[in-house]
């Protein structure tokens, strides 16, 4: 059996753009078991943006499931963005997880927005000045949200959704100066901890699509500009090596990634 997995990240909403993606969604049932959204659906994280959202990602027809990005805080109206997805049945996810039920099995999710602190080598550390232990303390808090909502899933198989990256790959193509503001190793290590199967991401405009943690899970960057499309398709299967990942893009062209 298979898990039919969409997702897009960064889609940025607001009136001047709501209803660019609601034609390809509608066509969600038949394309995918589920909608994984990674964070910055909004422009400036406003109660009216996320409204946008709401009526273009809501009532799709399959469960849709997101967590915030950097730009859904921009306004400090977190509550209300996430009560107005809510309203549309959209499930966020901060430092928690959900179960759903489709007919390949049981798929786990479990999501945070993440934070920025750099990559083996090249990373922030929790010394010095208190703003900056203060930095790496909010990105090892996130990653160990992620850890705990991993490990609390009983699911088939599992899924890590942040906005910011767990892994330098697919950052390739950003300027290497700004990798510390796109992600960190700890979110790395947190899906790794786990059996978790496939890992997506947001954030890294300019990025590439695909790479690794360190452990072997697949990561996939869905942010729009990256993915040129209204959303990716993953087919997960309990009979595949958790390594391996299948795509099909919305256009209907299919990739396979070993």
């Amino acid at each position: 059996m298979v898990i039919r997995i969409a997702a897009v990240g960064d889609v940025h909403l607001d009136e001047d753009v709501v209803g660019r993606f609601r034609p390809a969604l509608e066509e969600m049932p038949g394309n995918a078991d589920v909608l994984l959204l990674a964070g910055d659906l909004t422009r400036h994280g406003t109660e009216v943006e996320a409204r946008c959202v709401a009526r273009e990602f809501g009532g799709l027809g399959v469960p849709v499931v997101a967590v915030l990005g950097n730009h859904d805080h921009q306004c400090d109206q977190v509550p209300q963005v996430v009560g107005a997805l809510e309203e549309a049945g959209i499930v966020v996810l901060e430092g928690n997880g959900v179960v759903l039920d489709s007919p390949g099995g049981r798929l786990g999710v479990a999501g945070v927005k993440g934070f920025g602190g750099g990559f083996a080598g090249r990373c922030a550390s929790d010394f010095g000045e208190p703003e900056m232990k203060a930095f790496v303390r909010t990105t090892t808090e996130s990653a160990d949200r992620l850890a705990e909502a991993l490990h609390s899933l009983d699911c088939d198989l599992l899924v890590a959704l942040t906005h910011y990256s767990p892994v330098p790959d697919t950052l390739a193509g950003e300027p290497l100066e700004i990798y510390p503001f796109l992600g960190s190793y700890q979110l790395g290590q947190a899906i790794d901890s786990a059996p978790t199967a496939l890992a997506l991401h947001g954030h890294a405009h300019h990025g590439s699509e695909r790479g690794t943690t360190p452990g072997g899970v697949r990561v996939r960057n869905v942010a729009h500009p990256v993915i040129k499309q209204a959303y990716s398709i993953f087919h997960l299967g309990d009979h595949l090596d958790q390594a391996q990942v299948s795509g099909i893009g919305a256009g209907g062209i299919q990739q396979s990634w070993s």
